[in-house]
């Protein structure tokens, strides 16, 4: 790695022998720390990171070990309690990136970093003044306003340690206005003299507060009397003059130029509404997201960089330093598979408001500098801008990595960074990160009086946390129809199937052992699926997912994502189940209460599976008939489901159409909940839709033992759910709706000519054989053992199971068509199972 000290000579060699600034301390702290002079009338001189990342490209995975290490120190100091409810804050703009790196050790911790750059339409919760700096100003804007009210541990970092001042500021602002029992500072080096030391000691009495310490490294710096005018004499008598606003300390170019050298325009396809930082705070399930994607975006740069570059700078752009540093790391993880070449060095840098002076000499650690004009139209004007220890590094292509507010004609101007930086390398790249600015919040226009959801054990056998029902509970009403009468209605036109609910049966011993049966061979293939279409919501759909069931096949499905994301993230996701009805859409009042509570943009509908995408299409046109009808926008009707067969949705955890327990049974395997009741004589306008709690039927609830059979084996399947989320990211999900073309072939060639009784999938061929009154059960040839609860079912009934050679679905179920109950075919019993 490079070091602050190369062939003997420390890079703070030349500033120590002309200003008597001596540095004391720890073995390591001359191989972390060089010197240099700043241009800054309150410091002379700048202690120069050597693993920072800032002024001195660094291997990027030296530069994110640092920072990670810190953090785990940390989480091993707070516990892992602590550490969960522990908030981070970074300081623009040098420790933007370090404090990002803390948190990822920290493991489950939200991070904020302050900024210099004021965002229109987002409220401060803060700020506080950085005394020593060149421009003091740290404004706190926190998208989420409790972010930092918490009673948890604030874990504060800095590059480095040295008066205390900053951190003072930093927490009297903040202990004022949220107070809290402890603070921790992190930082590379403590370079407090020991006054600071006593005086930190004193300040956290003085609060009443804890306030430890984490650093790599400690030592002292002694300054001689008179430092600051020596120093600013040395400055003038070496500072060379610009021409406009382009210069360097060493200016001869590294190779020759080709003549109009353009960049190149990399498209990273970063996902939407991922932050670029940390600016307005990042989740743990932002993390997530990025991780998720960055082998695609560093590939995308892999295949722009020419083949022969052997040395490459990934250079950041001030407050923007975690996004590139990250992009770094996986180019030079991929670099190191993918290229045949020995050799290839990725180094990792930013560009910084920060004026040093820059001198060609070993023993300094500054040793060229490229001036260039501000280019993100800063709140304090237009001025100078650095790239530090670029010029003259031998880099053979230099990435530049912006967001899109400083993608500005500036940039590209003729003494703009990129033309700068293709005077001192052949090949310049530009990568541009979409500037992340939060959505203002959403307050609905009426808001109506709602209740709170239901939950069990009052409603439903799920524990409280779970899930909340936004429904109302029409348990002593008296709904249940014979399956015959019924199906005779539904018909005839005479009823709609969610005017009345089916008879709840109990199950026999010989169907409860094939649920059993069943449930012991699919769990692990279920589990791998929860966590498949999991990871895919939190990568593309949102970081804090709010699930909402689809009840009530979708909520064991909503549960298992819920505890995925706990067992493998430690989020607590929110969720709810809904009302969904085939031919009458969404509950609205129920989209009208989760607009009241959550970002609408947020909420992932959850469903079991998909048939034919009659739901799909249902949601679909439902979300839109609500945005025109309440002006609420930004739910995405997309519902992530867990087998889509149908290749009705993108987002989903297989295309298999294998057995799924939870659609063996009924409201046993659902929480003890019917499905949902939409009538006239029950239902207001204001109201949620109905269903039923079944108490009665608790000695045969297997509803936790589904739930709880499929989270056991999460620790197995994580190679697989990675495995599978790489391919499912990298491939092409686009529906086809080829289950919709199957139905209506089968429909046409059986002489149905009602693609609504014809249900396609081993669910929806349960639900038929347990609900409806069936015709027929269509097989796969050659089906196996997912389909012996289905062949049970049928016996019993008395349906004929006919095989079929070539059926895109393991099993089709066909509703007996135009049913009364004198037709022939189905007999009409009970259901006895």
């Amino acid at each position: 790695m490079n070091n602050a000290v190369h062939n003997g000579v420390w890079s703070g060699t030349w500033v120590a022998e002309r200003l008597g600034v001596e540095l004391v301390g720890d073995d390591e702290l001359r191989e972390l720390l060089g010197l240099a002079l700043r241009r800054n009338p309150k410091r002379a001189h700048l202690l120069v990171s050597n693993v920072l990342g800032k002024h001195v490209p660094q291997s990027p995975a030296v530069v994110y070990g640092h920072g990670f290490a810190l953090g785990r120190r940390v989480r091993e100091l707070l516990g892992a309690d602590e550490s969960r409810r522990a908030v981070v804050l970074g300081y623009a703009e040098t420790a933007t990136g370090l404090g990002h790196c803390v948190a990822d050790g920290v493991g489950l911790a939200p991070y904020l970093h302050s900024t210099r750059r004021p965002v229109e339409g987002v409220a401060r919760a803060g700020g506080f003044e950085e005394s020593h700096s060149h421009a003091t100003s740290h404004l706190l804007l926190p998208e989420n306003p409790a972010l930092l009210a918490g009673p948890g541990p604030l874990v504060l970092v800095d590059d480095e340690f040295s008066t205390g001042n900053t951190v003072l500021n930093t927490v009297r602002a903040l202990h004022e206005r949220y107070p809290r029992e402890r603070y921790v500072i992190v930082a590379l080096v403590d370079m407090r003299a020991p006054a600071d030391v006593a005086r930190l000691t004193d300040f956290a009495q003085e609060i009443g507060a804890q306030i430890d310490l984490v650093t790599t490294a400690k030592g002292t710096v002694t300054l001689p009397e008179g430092v600051l005018e020596k120093g600013q004499a040395l400055v003038a008598g070496h500072e060379q003059p610009t021409s406009g606003a382009r210069g360097t300390a060493r200016t001869t170019p590294t190779g020759p130029q080709p003549p109009n050298n353009q960049p190149t325009r990399v498209d990273l396809r970063w996902p939407a509404r991922l932050p670029d930082g940390a600016r307005h705070g990042f989740t743990p399930g932002h993390r997530i997201r990025l991780e998720t994607a960055l082998p695609t975006m560093a590939a995308k740069l892999t295949e722009a960089l020419p083949e022969d570059a052997h040395r490459v700078l990934v250079l950041g752009f001030e407050e923007l330093m975690y996004a590139p540093l990250r992009l770094a790391c996986e180019l030079e993880r991929q670099t190191r598979q993918t290229r045949q070449t020995e050799g290839v060095e990725i180094r990792y840098s930013t560009t910084t408001r920060s004026p040093v002076l820059a001198v060609d000499d070993p023993g300094y650690a500054i040793r060229s500098r490229l001036v260039f004009p501000a280019h993100d139209d800063p709140a304090d004007g237009p001025g100078e801008r650095y790239a530090y220890n670029v010029a003259g590094a031998g880099f053979d292509a230099v990435v530049a990595v912006v967001d899109s507010a400083a993608d500005t004609p500036e940039l590209h101007a003729p003494d703009g960074l990129l033309a700068t930086l293709a005077e001192h390398t052949p090949h310049v790249l530009l990568a541009v990160v979409p500037s992340y600015v939060p959505a203002p919040p959403h307050v609905p226009e009426r808001p109506r009086m709602l209740p709170e959801p239901l939950r069990g054990p009052a409603f439903s056998s799920y524990p409280p946390d779970e899930v909340g029902w936004l429904l109302q509970d029409l348990s002593d009403v008296t709904l249940e129809a014979p399956t015959e009468e019924r199906e005779e209605a539904i018909q005839a036109g005479g009823a709609h199937y969610a005017e009345s609910l089916p008879v709840e049966y109990q199950p026999s011993d010989q169907y409860q052992e094939l649920f059993r049966a069943a449930l012991d061979t699919s769990a692990a293939r279920i589990a791998q699926a929860v966590g498949a279409v999991t990871e895919l919501v939190l990568a593309e759909r949102s970081p804090r997912p709010v699930l909402v069931s689809l009840a009530r096949a979708g909520t064991p499905v909503g549960v298992l994502m819920r505890r995925w994301a706990q067992h493998r993230h430690g989020l607590e996701l929110p969720h709810y189940a809904v009302s969904i009805v085939r031919g009458r859409g969404i509950d609205a009042n129920a989209l009208r209460w989760l607009a009241a509570h959550h970002d609408p943009a947020d909420v992932v509908f959850v469903d079991g599976w998909t048939g034919k995408g009659a739901i799909t299409r249902e949601l679909a046109d439902a979300i839109a008939e609500f945005e025109a009808s309440d002006g609420i926008t930004g739910f995405d009707p997309e519902i992530a489901v867990l087998a889509d067969p149908g290749s009705c949705v993108r987002t989903y955890g297989t295309r298999e159409d294998f057995l799924i327990p939870s659609a063996c049974l009924n409201s046993t395997v659902s929480g003890l909940i019917s499905r949902t009741v939409l009538r006239a004589d029950l239902v207001g306008p204001n109201d949620f839709h109905g269903a039923k709690f079944y108490r009665e039927l608790a000695g045969a609830d297997v509803s936790l033992d589904f739930l709880d059979a499929v989270a056991t084996r999460f620790p197995e399947v994580t190679d697989a759910v990675d495995s599978t989320v790489k391919e499912l990211l990298s491939g092409d999900r686009a529906p086809t709706w080829e289950g919709w073309a199957a139905v209506e072939r089968i429909s046409e060639e059986y002489e149905i000519h009602d693609v609504n009784l014809v249900k396609p999938g081993v669910g929806e061929t349960t639900r038929v054989l347990l609900r409806r009154v069936p015709w027929k059960i269509l097989a796969r040839a050659g089906a196996g053992a997912d389909l012996d609860h289905v062949r049970l079912l049928a016996e019993q009934r008395g349906v004929p199971v006919e095989e079929v050679a070539e059926l895109p679905y393991t099993c089709v179920g066909l509703i007996h068509p135009k049913y009364t109950r004198g037709a022939t075919g189905a007999d009409g019993k009970a259901v006895s199972v």
